[in-house]
C-alpha cells in the first residue's frame, strides 16, 4: 500500500526556499487553468460554440450567485471570487490524477485561500463604504462586543482553512485505503464521489466568503 504523508514533501530547494510537492502541483493547476482559459476564449463569437456556452453559463452562474447574496454590483466581486472558485475547484480534483497530490490536502494551501477570503472581506467592505463606514459595523449592537468581533474575524478564517483541509485530506486518505484493500475497482465510483465533493467544497468556500463580505457591509437603499 502507498504510504500517505499528510505533510508536504520537499522536492528541491532554491537556496533557503524549499519547493514542496504541493507547490509543484499548484503550479500545474495554474498552468492547466491558464491553458484552458486561453483555448476557451481565443475564438469568442456572437454565435457561441459548445465550449463558449459552457464558459458563459459558468460566469452567469457565478454572477447570479453573487448578486443574490450581496447588495452590490456583482462585478466588483466576480473577477476575484470567480478565480478563487475555479482555482479551488481544480485543486480539489487534482488528487484524482495519479502521481499528483491534492493541494488543498495541505493546510498551508487552505490557509492561503482563507487569507485571500479574509482580505476580500475587508477590501470590499472598505472600498464600498469607506474606512469609517466599514469599521462602524464592529460597534453593532454595542462597542462592548468589539473584542468578540475581532476574535470572530480570526476564528472564522482559521475554521474556513481547516474545514477545506479536513474534507479534502480525509477524501484522499479514504481513497488510498480503499486502493490498498480492494484494488482498482471499488475506488472508481468513489472517485466520482470525490469529484462531486471537491466541487461542492469549492462552492461552499466561495459562499462562506460571500457571507462574510455581506456581514461587513450594509445594504444600500
Amino acid at each position: 500500500m502507498k504510504i500517505f504523508n499528510i505533510f508536504p514533501e520537499t522536492v528541491f530547494s532554491i537556496g533557503p526556499v524549499h519547493i514542496t510537492d504541493t507547490v509543484i502541483t499548484t503550479w500545474f493547476v495554474m498552468v492547466a487553468i491558464i491553458t484552458i482559459c486561453y483555448l476557451a476564449t481565443r475564438r469568442l463569437s456572437i454565435k457561441p460554440s459548445f465550449c463558449q456556452e459552457i464558459l458563459e453559463a459558468i460566469i452567469e452562474a457565478m454572477e447570479k450567485t453573487i448578486k443574490d447574496i450581496l447588495p452590490l454590483d456583482p462585478w466588483l466581486v466576480v473577477p476575484m471570487l470567480g478565480t478563487l472558485w475555479i482555482f479551488i475547484g481544480f485543486s480539489n480534483l487534482t488528487g484524482l490524477i495519479p502521481g499528483l497530490k491534492t493541494p488543498t490536502a495541505d493546510l498551508n494551501t487552505t490557509f492561503a485561500y482563507a487569507l485571500i477570503s479574509f482580505s476580500m472581506t475587508h477590501v470590499i467592505g472598505i472600498s464600498t463604504q469607506g474606512l469609517k463606514g466599514y469599521l462602524m459595523h464592529y460597534k453593532e449592537p454595542t462597542w462592548l462586543l468589539l473584542p468578540f468581533h475581532l476574535i470572530a474575524e480570526v476564528t472564522r478564517t482559521v475554521a474556513l482553512a481547516v474545514r477545506l483541509f479536513g474534507n479534502m485530506l480525509s477524501g484522499d486518505m479514504i481513497a488510498i485505503i480503499l486502493l490498498g484493500i480492494v484494488g482498482l475497482l471499488v475506488p472508481i465510483p468513489f472517485s466520482l464521489l470525490h469529484i462531486i465533493i471537491g466541487l461542492i467544497q469549492a462552492y461552499i468556500f466561495g459562499i462562506l466568503t460571500l457571507v462574510f463580505i455581506a456581514g461587513g457591509i450594509k445594504a444600500k437603499s
